[in-house]
C-alpha cells in the first residue's frame, strides 16, 4: 500500500514541479497529500502521512526520473547535417546538431549535461557551441553545470541576461556556425522576454534546413504567454516562423503533441489532417519515440496558432476576424482546456 501511494505522489510532483517552480509556489497537493517545496529547482519534501521527513535533490529526480527516460533517444538524418534527439526530465528534449563533414556539434538546451557529454564522447564530436533557447530552468538550467564539467572551452548562446554562463548575448538576425554549418537567430519573445529560436541551413543555403523553437512553437500548438503579448506570438508564429520554407523542420523544448492536438481537434473538429496526426501520435507515443520533427508547412496545416487567419478557427472564436485578437482567446482557452 505505501509502495503505490509513493509512487502515486512521486509521479504528480515529477508531473507538476516545473509549473510550481516557474509560477513561485512554494506549496502544492498531489492526490489529497500535502508538498512543501523550497528553492529553485532543489528542496526539501514533507509528506504527512507519519513518515520521516526527507529531503529530494528534484532535478536528478526529474533527470532520472520514477520510469527512465519518456522517449527513445533517435537520429534524424537531415539532408546536409544530423540531428541527434535527446529526451531529458519529463518530457524535455535537447538536441545536438552535427556537422558531419567536421564532426562539429552543438548542444540546444543542454538541461542534463551528464547525458550530453556522454553522448559526445560516444558519437566522437567535437563540443563547441551551446544554443540556449531562454533562460527558465527546464532549459538553462545545465548550462552552469555543463560548462564546468566539459574539458574544452564552449560558446553559450542566448537572448536574455537571465541565461546562467551565457558569454555570448543574440538578437533577431544575427549569425554565427557550427562547423560549415550556418544558424541565423530569430527573436521570438512572448514565452519569455529573451527567447530565441535557432534556424539551422547548410553552408549553400540549398537543403532542408531545421528551427530550434523552444517553448515558442510546439507540434500543435505554442509556448504560454508569460512575458508577452498575443501580438508578440503573433509576429513570432505568424511572420517570423511562417515566413521559412515549409520544408523546414521544427525540432520543439517538449514532448506535449498529443496534448496540443486534442486542443487542435477541439478547435477544427473536422480536419482530417488533425485526426490523422493524433493517430499517428499515439502510435510513436505507444513505443516511446519522439513526435519531433514536424515541419514548418505541417505547422501551418494544424496548428490553430498558427491558422488565426483561416476562417474555421476564427469561428471557432466566436467569429472574430483579427488575428491578434483570434491569438489571445486561443490562448487563454488552451491555457484552461482540458482533453
Amino acid at each position: 500500500m505505501f509502495s503505490s501511494v509513493w509512487k502515486s505522489v512521486a509521479s504528480g510532483i515529477e508531473t507538476q514541479l516545473t509549473s510550481y517552480y516557474f509560477r513561485g509556489s512554494s506549496k502544492l497537493a498531489v492526490n489529497g497529500v500535502a508538498v512543501i517545496l523550497s528553492g529553485a529547482g532543489a528542496g526539501s519534501l514533507k509528506r504527512f502521512l507519519g513518515v520521516q521527513f526527507c529531503r529530494v535533490n528534484f532535478q536528478k529526480l526529474r533527470t532520472v526520473g520514477f520510469r527512465g527516460m519518456h522517449s527513445t533517444v533517435e537520429d534524424v538524418k537531415l539532408n546536409g547535417f544530423d540531428v541527434k534527439i535527446l529526451p531529458a526530465l519529463q518530457d524535455n528534449y535537447m538536441y545536438l546538431i552535427v556537422d558531419p563533414k567536421t564532426r562539429e556539434a552543438a548542444v540546444v538546451d543542454p538541461v542534463d549535461p551528464e547525458l550530453v557529454i556522454k553522448t559526445v564522447q560516444e558519437e566522437s564530436l567535437t563540443l563547441k557551441k551551446v544554443l540556449t533557447t531562454h533562460h527558465h530552468w527546464d532549459h538553462a538550467g545545465g548550462n552552469e553545470k555543463l560548462v564546468k564539467l566539459f574539458t574544452g572551452k564552449l560558446d553559450v548562446y542566448g537572448g536574455d541576461d537571465r541565461i546562467g554562463a551565457m558569454n555570448h548575448k543574440v538578437r533577431q538576425d544575427d549569425t554565427f556556425n557550427i562547423g560549415e554549418l550556418n544558424v541565423r537567430c530569430l527573436s521570438t519573445p512572448c514565452h519569455t522576454s529573451g527567447h530565441i529560436c535557432y534556424h539551422v541551413t547548410t553552408a549553400n543555403g540549398s537543403a532542408e534546413g531545421a528551427v530550434f523553437t523552444g517553448d515558442t512553437l510546439f507540434q500543435g500548438g505554442c509556448g504560454r504567454f508569460f512575458e508577452g503579448t498575443p501580438e508578440e506570438m503573433y509576429e513570432a508564429l505568424c511572420t517570423k516562423l511562417s515566413a521559412l520554407p515549409d520544408v523546414t523542420k521544427v525540432f520543439c523544448g517538449h514532448e506535449y503533441t498529443l496534448q496540443n492536438m486534442s486542443f487542435a481537434r477541439h478547435v477544427e473538429p473536422d480536419s482530417k489532417i488533425i485526426q490523422d496526426r493524433i493517430e499517428w501520435a499515439k502510435l510513436r507515443r505507444a513505443s516511446k519515440d519522439p513526435t519531433v520533427p514536424s515541419t514548418i508547412g505541417e505547422e501551418k496545416t494544424w496548428n490553430p496558432f498558427m491558422r488565426v487567419n483561416e476562417t474555421t478557427v476564427q469561428k471557432h472564436a466566436g467569429g472574430e476576424t483579427n488575428p491578434i485578437v483570434t491569438m489571445g482567446m486561443l490562448r487563454k482557452e488552451k491555457d484552461n482546456f482540458k482533453a
